[in-house]
């Protein structure tokens, strides 16, 4: 019996040798690589050893003693998880002897343990349960009488799981969870023998503790020590379903566990090749948004916005959409409307969308909110390697021997990816962090960035191009690779551009604030210390010259030959789940799905046969101008899907102007957004645990999201977009999103091989999945690239137009937290608030001081866009000159102050960059406070409109 990789391993080594030996176990031979442990080659042969402090997720650790054997000529009982394999070694794992010691050492466990087992939360999910059959223990010799932990208290300051510590058996397997998974090391054990104690940070509760509340630690309690308040509350679940997370980009994997239709805790799906057994505190167990009582269930119109909404029947609703839509296109011509797909809705929801507005509409005005993050990478990518989307898998990065994080902060925005990323920074690799703020990644518990390039916000452009200096004048070229995969014209060019003078660290570092011998450290590192990876964000794309920034980083990655292969790429780092899926199922003005601009004929005419229309063959219009035709009276319409661009998009007030211009503002969503305040029609959208279909990852991994209860509103987002289609005399009759996928299958190079079926099979399947490559593509451009010759090209610097003056000498920077997501409508709505309850600004000490400013003020912060107010924190993460904040609540306005200026190729907003001023102050803004006037008016509406309904 040969040794298999992806079985499951209980207490394997963390390397073993391709060298294979021969034993014995209880009578059976079984061939494993040496190294392997006897309780993993036991497993091999189909021979469960009994055992508690050892888990398919962890490192052998051996305290338990219940996975004892007997090796024959070897004295005593060794630990199997801990024992490696010997030629000819012979293993017994059930004696009489064994049998005693076994009972023994369960009969101390639970001689400690509450009598409560059929009462307690985890009966018919405890290990300890299952041991102390699996042993024959049947009687405790041993009386409570004695010193015992029965009487500890219970901490239940986690709004989601308790810990109690009279249950805990000390099988540190908690412990060792928070370290080896999450990277955390918030948990040790505290104090000795009889005394020891599972203790967070200093004996701290874990609310006040540093534990991020990934769930590391539960999902590792083999015992109901530590257990989810969803789980005392309902009780085990009695099913469970696989589907995919519905936050960031990093595509987790879960188990729905479940009652009936009723969620009873979300775990994360150890064969999930995304996250691979690990989640974050928003997956894990802030999905109690789907069913809360903010929900609109019942489709709602009304003519004007200071109408009262009406609950109507869906068909009333679609019907009246439909006509207004007609109605205005009849008026104003066929331009007049358009539409806007969503990055968190499924793959097939947002082509359905995008296939709307092109096929019923008639029209190319067709935009998404992946082009206001991402779209600088669709655009840099493509022209120098020719795809637009990262190379790699999120597993490669255990293979880098040097990480370059520019412009993003995993351990917030990506958290499960920032732990695999941690895990191999604690193993040797080095770390480079290019970040205005003092990001955790720069130091934390066991992880210290070799070199932090603490640039000035805006000067991206000038940082890579001199790293790239270094590399060129320095000779750190890799030339074997640059010959044999680059354009050599291209190549050439850029080479005698990077080597001018003018982009020396030395000439840039009054632009970058970046210290020139510190930044000639990281080029010379980066080139010459292996394999090197490099991880980007939102910090690279959102600037008016993100898309340089992002050729930038490919001219280094192909420059240094850290392409094609495991532990090297160029890897965007997606901000929501279905950023990258939006951008491939053609949700751009310009494009259709798969990237095919939209006046190339022969790609036009697939899809004019497939859909039976004519196609457009010119672009239509982005957002931005969207509200300019708006505001100019010219664009009268729009449907929006899962999208709140009121929150989401720069310059508010702009924003809001332009859709009170509107006629017809069509909305479809969970909540009565702040978009859908000036919407005449509101259509409730699902969440993901309503509906089936795709999402596809940061890696490009298409993955299964999978219906676990009816749509609370009847209807799935693809089929409200169907009943529209079919309103407006278009017609779409799927059964079932996997029927979208065929479609899109049919039409997309990309996708030809794509399936419902090949992903249930395989689990998720990275694109290209084509003839060429049937089970998908892990590792982009490894013979060549999808161009043919890579392309480099020159990223001159130019300054943004935001700097700072006398009167906004400070420049803004906005980012996201660990526990809250984008604009925050689902994670506001859970028990996540518990750690961050409201948008705050991050300033350094040097420059409050200067103002009069103090912790925990109020302070007025002025663009020249507008102004808001918003309580300070004052930090040494920020440098001088430099100010942070989030955008996760609507009444914060940070993009009230955040201005109109964009990405010179994209249109992309530059959120990254606004100059301001700071100053204390003693009330909310104008513009909070007409924002709380107008919320408080909606929000009366709307319960004027449920409670006739409810009559």
């Amino acid at each position: 019996m040969l040794y298999q990789l992806n079985d499951i391993d209980y207490g394997t080594p963390a390397s073993v040798s391709e060298n294979l030996v021969t034993l014995t176990i209880d009578g059976v031979a079984v061939t494993v690589p040496e190294g392997t442990s006897v309780m993993r080659a036991a497993v091999e042969a189909g021979i469960n050893i009994p055992k508690l402090c050892a888990t398919d997720s962890l490192e052998a650790y051996g305290s338990c003693r219940l996975c004892v054997v007997e090796i024959e000529g070897r004295r005593g009982t060794p630990a199997s998880c801990t024992t490696p394999v010997d030629e000819g070694m012979i293993v017994n794992t059930q004696t009489g002897k064994l049998a005693d010691l076994r009972r023994n050492v369960m009969e101390l466990y639970i001689s400690d343990h509450p009598l409560d087992c059929l009462t307690c939360s985890a009966n018919g999910n405890c290990e300890l349960q299952d041991m102390a059959g699996v042993v024959g223990l049947r009687e405790v010799r041993y009386g409570y009488e004695g010193e015992n932990h029965l009487s500890d208290t219970t901490d239940y300051s986690n709004p989601y799981f308790n810990y109690d510590p009279s249950k805990c058996i000390v099988c540190n397997r908690c412990v060792r969870a928070c370290e080896e998974t999450q990277g955390t090391f918030a948990l040790t054990v505290d104090g000795r023998g009889f005394e020891s104690r599972i203790a967070a940070s200093q004996n701290e509760d874990f609310m006040d503790s540093e534990c991020v509340s990934c769930g590391a630690c539960v999902q590792a309690c083999p015992t109901a020590t530590l257990m989810e308040k969803s789980v005392v509350e309902l009780g085990q679940a009695e099913h469970s379903v696989v589907t995919t997370c519905a936050y960031c980009g990093v595509g987790c994997s879960f188990k729905a566990e479940m009652k009936g239709e009723t969620v009873v805790r979300m775990v994360p799906n150890k064969n999930g090749q995304a996250n691979m057994g690990h989640s974050c505190v928003k997956g894990r167990f802030a999905w109690g948004y789907a069913t809360h009582s903010d929900r609109i269930t019942k489709p709602m119109i009304r003519k004007k916005i200071t109408d009262p909404w009406q609950e109507v029947s869906w068909e009333e609703a679609i019907d009246y959409a439909a006509s207004e839509l007609k109605r205005i296109q009849a008026n104003y011509g066929r331009g007049a409307v358009g539409g806007i797909t969503s990055s968190r809705c499924t793959n097939e929801e947002t082509y359905l969308v995008q296939k709307l507005v092109r096929a019923a509409f008639g029209n190319n005005n067709v935009d998404t909110c992946a082009r206001v993050c991402h779209s600088p990478t669709g655009y840099g990518l493509k022209v120098t390697m020719g795809e637009s989307a990262g190379t790699q898998t999120f597993e490669s990065v255990l293979h880098s021997d040097v990480i370059f994080v520019i412009g993003a902060n995993p351990t917030d925005g990506h958290p499960v990816f920032g732990s695999i990323m941690k895990r191999r920074l604690r193993a040797g690799a080095k770390l480079i962090v290019a970040d205005p703020r003092r990001i955790d990644l720069v130091k934390s518990p066991h992880v210290k960035a070799d070199y932090h390039l603490q640039l000035r916000p805006g000067s991206n452009v000038a940082l890579v191009t001199s790293m790239a200096h270094v590399i060129v004048t320095e000779g750190l070229l890799n030339e074997s690779f640059i010959q044999e995969r680059c354009d050599l014209e291209s190549y050439e060019i850029w080479k005698k551009f990077v080597a001018r003078e003018e982009n020396s660290p030395e000439a840039m570092e009054a632009v970058t604030g970046v210290p020139a011998d510190v930044l000639r450290g990281a080029a010379r590192l980066f080139a010459t210390g292996g394999n090197a990876a490099i991880y980007y964000g939102l910090g690279v794309t959102e600037h008016a010259q993100g898309s340089t920034t992002v050729i930038g980083i490919a001219n280094l990655a192909m420059a240094t030959g850290n392409i094609g292969r495991k532990g090297v790429g160029v890897n965007p780092l997606r901000g929501q789940n279905n950023v990258q899926g939006a951008c491939d199922m053609g949700s751009f003005p310009h494009e259709l799905p798969g990237y095919r601009h939209v006046s190339d004929a022969t790609a036009r005419a697939l899809f004019e046969a497939e859909w039976g229309v004519s196609l457009e063959g010119e672009p239509g219009l982005r957002i931005p101008n969207m509200f300019d035709a708006a505001l100019e009276g010219t664009y009268k319409a729009m449907y929006v899907q899962g999208e709140d661009i009121v929150q989401s998009d720069p310059n508010t007030q702009h924003t809001t102007e332009a859709l009170e211009n509107l006629e017809c503002l069509i909305v479809q969503d969970l909540f009565l957004n702040e978009t859908a305040k000036y919407a005449h029609v509101f259509l409730p959208g699902s969440s993901f645990l309503e509906k089936d279909g795709t999402f596809t990852n940061a890696e490009r991994r298409i993955s299964r999201v999978t219906k676990v209860m009816k749509p609370l509103a009847g209807y799935a987002d693809w089929e409200a977009t169907q009943l529209l289609a079919n309103a407006l005399g278009y017609p779409m009759n799927y059964k079932h999103p996997s029927e979208i996928m065929d479609e899109i299958a049919r039409l997309t190079p990309t996708f030809h091989g794509v399936s419902f079926d090949l992903i249930d099979r395989l689990g998720s399947v990275q694109w290209p999945c084509n003839a060429e490559a049937p089970e998908g593509t892990p590792t982009m451009h490894i013979d060549e690239f999808v161009r043919g010759k890579g392309k480099f090209a020159p990223t001159r610097y130019v300054a943004s137009d935001e700097r700072v003056t006398q009167k906004f000498p400070l420049i803004l920077t906005t980012g996201r937290i660990l526990s809250q997501y984008n604009v925050g409508a689902q994670t506001r709505r859970t028990a996540n608030n518990a750690w961050h309850s409201e948008d705050r600004l991050e300033l350094h000490p040097h420059d409050a001081e200067d103002r009069g400013i103090k912790d925990g003020d109020w302070v007025g912060i002025q663009s020249r866009a507008g102004e808001t107010v918003l309580r300070a924190t004052i930090t040494e993460r920020m440098q001088p000159g430099v100010v942070y904040t989030t955008f996760h609540f609507p009444e914060s306005g940070a993009n009230v102050i955040t201005t109109d200026s964009s990405d010179w190729a994209t249109n992309c907003p530059e959120y990254k960059v606004t100059a301001v001023q700071v100053l204390p102050v003693s009330q909310p803004s104008e513009w909070q406070q007409g924002f709380a006037r107008f919320t408080e008016q909606q929000l009366a509406l709307l319960e004027e409109a449920r409670t006739a309904g409810a009559k």
